[in-house]
């Protein structure tokens, strides 16, 4: 016996998604329920998801960089290196 799920989305969204999915020759159900199959197989969610915008430390290290500021190296070997991240 099937389960029902009931799914709130923009009209708009859903009509592109039934395009995409229509092409690839599967209904909207189809799709979802190869969607749910991926993420029990990748324990997770199937693709990356990410926020694209670079955090504010990011920034600020980028900052640095350009700037000259808060740089080490470069070092001649592994672990001189090493002693520079330790101190």
């Amino acid at each position: 016996m099937a389960a029902t799920m009931t799914i709130r989305t923009d009209p708009e969204i859903k009509a592109q998604a039934q395009k995409v999915f229509a092409d690839l020759g599967m209904d909207m159900t189809t799709a979802i329920n190869v969607f749910l199959r991926q993420a029990i197989r990748y324990n997770g969610f199937p693709f990356d998801v990410r926020n694209p915008e670079p955090s504010p430390l990011t920034y600020s290290v980028l900052e640095d960089v350009k700037c000259g500021r808060n740089l080490s190296g470069p070092f001649d070997s592994v672990g001189a290196m090493m002693e520079d991240l330790d101190a």
